[in-house]
């Protein structure tokens, strides 16, 4: 707390708290265990970030056409679309439908999967555009 002594002194008072045997000691713990909270907070969201794989889609084919990707993690699709034209991406397996304009690019966070193999097309040009999603 401090109070004006005059224009240009100020006088700070300080106020002791009694002593409080083993205060310090709980303080101390509760901040460490503060800080190992926020610690395992931080390290989850990092370990339940995605992984990313990229897909090219040119001349109505995907490359690769064939990815691996963990079990049991999220996964993030990344389709880059190189044709002048629309591509919609689909699979029933994955429950996945998304279009993804000519010259543009596309993502899909994919939930975590079980082991299996998951196919995936271009509806437009079913034909030509397929891949498949190997979860390992």
């Amino acid at each position: 707390m401090s109070r004006h002594a005059g224009p240009d002194k100020v006088v700070d008072k300080m106020i002791r708290m009694p002593a409080i045997p083993g205060l310090c000691a709980i303080r101390h713990f509760a901040f460490g265990s503060a800080l190992f909270v926020a610690a395992a907070i931080v390290a989850a969201a990092w370990a339940s970030d995605p992984a990313t794989v990229t897909l090219t889609l040119k001349d109505h084919q995907f490359t690769p056409a064939e990815v691996h990707v963990p079990a049991d993690t999220s996964v993030t699709l990344v389709i880059q679309n190189q044709d002048p034209t629309a591509e919609e991406i689909d699979s029933p397996e994955l429950d996945v439908e998304k279009i993804i304009p000519g010259g543009q690019e596309g993502k899909v966070i994919l939930r975590p999967l079980k082991r299996g193999t998951y196919p995936f097309t271009g509806e437009y040009h079913e034909d030509t555009a397929k891949g498949r999603l190997i979860v390992d």
